[in-house]
């Protein structure tokens, strides 16, 4: 199974609980206002690549000990046949590690997406694309309604439990802020910055006055327009 990617990063520790695997899909027709990344919105832009080669990268982060996957954008469900591919293999991978490893192994991981979809907008292709999934974040990014919540955009985002394992993760977070830092730095293909999380209000452009007080200026800002 193809798909498009923007990226990936291990171990990613701002979208979700816990050292995870991060996978970006390229791709998104919904342009949200004040999007950091612009980027990932031309479908035919990052690059082509195989959900084998995804659930590669996924058993050596669960042979690491990570806490989860994280599944974001660019907009996952506009590639829903990758996403539910991806789903049911990190799912099984995940399963089988387990049971080799017994109760007394770390504490199960879990499979996470986001999504700018609201929920009225997931048709049944869409939820089945997430049956996979232990969470799923959903709602546009709404530049407008900043918020402090943990792992969200905008006060409109809301995460929604799939599984029992995903109300166990992530219940003790519907209502809290953001534990630990919101960005993540991480360096990109041919010597370009990755931040890797959810800012808030202002933070970018806090983040860009700092660099230019220590010489350092920013190309390409995948904010900007």
């Amino acid at each position: 199974m193809e798909l498009r990617l923007d990226g990936t990063h291990y171990p990613l520790e701002t979208l979700g609980p816990g050292k995870r695997l991060g996978v970006w899909f390229q791709g998104c027709s919904l342009a949200c206002a004040g999007c950091m990344s612009r980027h990932t919105w031309d479908p035919a832009a990052g690059t082509a690549g195989t959900v084998a080669e995804v659930l590669g990268l996924w058993r050596r982060a669960l042979a690491d000990g990570a806490d989860g996957l994280t599944v974001s954008g660019g907009e996952p469900l506009q590639q829903p046949e990758a996403l539910a591919a991806l789903l049911t293999g990190a799912a099984r991978l995940r399963d089988g590690a387990r049971r080799h490893e017994g109760s007394a192994g770390p504490r199960l991981p879990d499979l996470l997406v986001y999504t700018g979809y609201e929920p009225g907008e997931l048709t049944p292709g869409r939820r089945r694309a997430l049956d996979g999934a232990d969470a799923v974040i959903t709602g546009r990014f709404r530049v407008a309604e900043p918020t402090r919540l943990a792992w969200r955009g905008s006060a409109n985002q809301r995460i929604h439990p799939l599984t029992p394992l995903g109300a166990a993760r992530y219940a003790p977070y519907l209502t809290r802020e953001a534990p630990g830092p919101r960005l993540q730095p991480a360096p990109g293909p041919e010597g370009a910055l990755r931040l890797h999380g959810v800012p808030l209000r202002g933070e970018l452009v806090a983040l860009e006055k700092l660099l230019r007080q220590d010489g350092v200026a920013l190309t390409d800002r995948s904010w900007r327009p």
